[in-house]
């Protein structure tokens, strides 16, 4: 990754961080699932920071003075990506909070090679891709796509 921006990178948290959080405990709870201390302190973490985080950075960000153990941070991570509510970045090797309330929806991801931000977009015609797969005996369980590029900031 290139470093010769000389920007900040603003990252909003969301507006009502309480109210994404009872979303969150209630999808779990809709899906018989129990909403622990772990799943909503790492998705808490994922929504403040507003941009990706990598594992390691969320065990040492869990308490302060003390990081988390990797199986507590890795095992809530799972569950939160199973139901939806946070994407892995593959080629960032990081997380970040799902910006949208649709469980079934393809992850889509500009992310600049500059700044290091990354934004959720809708990605508009996913289901060719769900339509071929399925065309080829495939099941697609999860769909994702990553532009990789300059945010506008660092364009100019």
């Amino acid at each position: 990754m290139a470093t010769h921006c000389d920007h900040a990178v603003a990252h909003d948290e969301p507006h009502d961080l309480q109210a994404a959080l009872d979303r969150a405990r209630e999808r779990c709870s809709t899906g018989g699932q129990r909403w622990t201390a772990p799943r909503e302190r790492v998705y808490e973490l994922l929504l403040k920071a507003g941009a990706p985080v990598k594992a390691y950075d969320l065990m040492d960000a869990y308490q302060e003075g003390r990081a988390a153990k990797p199986p507590t941070v890795y095992r809530a991570l799972e569950f939160l990506e199973h139901f939806g509510l946070v994407h892995r970045i593959a080629s960032l090797n990081a997380y970040m909070a799902c910006g949208s309330d649709d469980e079934d929806h393809a992850a889509a991801f500009l992310i600049c090679d500059c700044c290091g931000s990354a934004e959720e977009f809708e990605p508009g015609r996913v289901t060719s891709a769900s339509a071929a797969a399925a065309a080829h005996g495939f099941k697609a369980r999860a769909i994702a796509l990553e532009v990789r590029g300059l945010c506008q900031q660092c364009v100019h």
